[in-house]
């Protein structure tokens, strides 16, 4: 385990921004990758039904975004709440997302053509239309269960099942969404994943104590 896998996403951010530590790195792409990845499936499903090879690629462009000009985009960034750091990010792979397709659009449809390429849309920031309370009433229960989730899963898939229940809780995927990313779970494995995993939490919240196994799938 690295010494930045304790950070909060404000440390790993501040400790990658303006630096070229692979370990550092490592870790950022490691804890924001099934994101980043989800918002790049989700968007391009807007479009097309997206291979996987190009899902990989740009998700790998998204990353290589975000690194652009010595990581300017990480450097000039404010954090107001954790939450508003995942928009940001999500905003970021959207937009990457729609531009890949927008110049594959405007190349099919030759140089001399004036017709408006379509627009889908971006994601908005997490904190949008929220109060800095709000923002920080969330941060809170966020961070506590997360805590709770530390305690109560152990096992071999803790840390997949933990991306599983973030993508879905936090950052609103569902679980055919989730299912086709590469987590070997189908549609029904992850509904069954995310309501055992929300049954165990519950549990551990009302009693405060106690340790159980990971929920097998």
């Amino acid at each position: 385990m690295s010494r930045y896998s304790s950070l909060s996403a404000e440390g790993l951010v501040k400790a990658c921004a303006g630096s070229s530590d692979p370990v550092a790195w490592d870790e950022f792409f490691r804890r924001f990758h099934p994101l980043i990845a989800a918002v790049v499936l989700r968007t391009a499903r807007r479009w097309v039904e997206p291979p996987h090879q190009l899902i990989d690629d740009l998700t790998q462009d998204a990353f290589l975004k975000l690194c652009d000009d010595d990581s300017r985009l990480l450097r000039t960034f404010v954090f107001r709440h954790e939450d508003a750091f995942f928009g940001f990010l999500k905003k970021v792979a959207a937009n990457v997302t729609h531009d890949h397709f927008k110049s594959q659009w405007a190349l099919k449809r030759g140089a001399d053509k004036t017709d408006p390429i379509p627009d889908q849309g971006g994601l908005e920031p997490a904190d949008a239309g929220r109060n800095s309370s709000d923002g920080l009433e969330r941060a809170i229960l966020l961070r506590q269960v997360g805590e709770v989730m530390d305690r109560a899963f152990t096992g071999e898939d803790k840390k997949r099942n933990g991306q599983i229940f973030w993508l879905h809780h936090r950052h609103g995927m569902s679980a055919s969404e989730i299912a086709a990313l590469p987590y070997g779970l189908n549609t029904k494995g992850i509904e069954t994943l995310l309501r055992r995993m929300l049954i165990v939490i519950q549990s551990h919240t009302l009693k405060g104590k106690g340790n159980c196994e990971t929920p097998s799938t």
